[in-house]
């Protein structure tokens, strides 16, 4: 793995040179883990004109940190807890002469930039943007791998759920027993806080798991993740409970079913991400439920659970090959639940298959 961290370090310190930027310093801890391997908490990296970067951190990074400690990469511990890793490493960027240094202005506080400032006066400080984020889009086949087996545990914990008995649990006590499951299984952690909502929470977008108890005939809507070697995927199922599903969650169901295949069905590469998002809303308009729908259909997935591209009507750019996105339409009915269908996928030219289905939980219609 090291060889590959140097070789994404490479790509950016090209961009850079095209740019006529100098050294750059990343801080936002997504894009240090993706560039080193490792993020300590509070570390900084210095990706210099040269071949020599450096990683500055508070402490020693665990041996578990994930990705491994970062062995090809110059490593310097801060004497005190109380520094600041980017200032540190924007003093030593002026010790190596550098000319400029790109920061990521969207991550630090006007504080921290200032006082980067003010220790490399003699640096010409400019804007790094997102250019580790537009990096970090295409994934390659190691981080697919990683996503991959956060899918499998994601599915494996909801499958055991499913098995066992729910009627009069609340959902606070269901999403914790969803969160231990996936540790047992291998994750590091939850991708995110799990959500569980039924009966009249059912459908909503990222709810807040409440005291409220499972009761037959509720609609039960589950989101969750697992988050694998610091890889997050995202998985979500409707079920009825107890008994079979009245006429109105039958229609309700079919129709966010067939939106979410309508999107799937789009990921392909040079697809603009709009064009996704309005082949998995359109249905669900058309049915007369445009108040109901969430203003997005899907995300990137990676490093972090929400992360470009956006599938939504404003969404800019295309898909490239090798993008890992989710497809997540729901629809909610006020004071009666309603359906979410949520599903992480790769996207894949159609030669090659068309996309890849990561999460492969059933989305049949089951009444547990």
């Amino acid at each position: 793995m090291a060889e590959v961290h140097a070789t994404r370090r490479d790509r950016l310190r090209e961009r850079c040179a095209a740019e006529g930027l100098g050294a750059a310093l990343v801080t936002r801890p997504a894009n240090v883990r993706y560039l080193a391997g490792c993020a300590p908490p509070g570390s900084a990296l210095l990706v210099g004109p040269g071949s020599e970067d450096i990683l500055v951190h508070l402490r020693p990074p665990p041996d578990d940190e994930g990705g491994g400690r970062p062995d090809d990469l110059r490593s310097t511990v801060l004497p005190s807890p109380d520094g600041d890793a980017a200032v540190a490493a924007a003093t030593l960027a002026w010790e190596q002469h550098a000319e400029s240094l790109a920061v990521e202005e969207h991550h630090l506080t006007v504080a921290r930039h200032r006082a980067i400032g003010s220790v490399a006066d003699a640096l010409a400080l400019s804007d790094l943007g997102g250019a580790v984020e537009q990096l970090r889009l295409v994934k390659d086949e190691h981080e697919i791998a990683a996503l991959r087996i956060a899918a499998e545990i994601a599915d494996q914990a909801l499958g055991e759920l499913l098995e066992s008995i729910l009627v009069g649990r609340t959902e606070r006590h269901l999403a914790l027993e969803l969160e231990r499951r996936l540790v047992d299984h291998g994750a590091d952690s939850a991708a995110f806080p799990t959500s569980v909502g039924t009966g009249p929470h059912s459908g909503t977008a990222r709810h807040v798991p409440t005291d409220r108890r499972v009761e037959e005939g509720d609609f039960l809507t589950v989101r969750l993740g697992a988050c694998y070697r610091g890889y997050r995927c995202e998985v979500g199922r409707t079920f009825v409970i107890g008994t079979a599903p009245a006429g109105w969650q039958i229609d309700l169901y079919d129709l966010v079913f067939n939106a979410q295949r309508a999107g799937r069905e789009a990921l392909a590469p040079g697809v603009a991400c709009r064009d996704v998002d309005r082949a998995t809303r359109q249905p669900l308009v058309a049915a007369g439920h445009a108040d109901g729908v969430a203003q997005w259909s899907g995300h990137g997935v990676g490093l972090e659970i929400d992360e470009d591209p956006q599938l939504s009507p404003a969404a800019m750019g295309k898909l490239d090959a090798c993008v890992p996105v989710t497809v997540e339409p729901g629809v909610h009915l006020p004071g009666r639940g309603g359906v979410r269908i949520d599903d992480t996928l790769v996207v894949r030219p159609l030669a090659d298959g068309g996309p890849e289905l990561l999460t492969i939980t059933t989305k049949e219609l089951l009444a547990l």
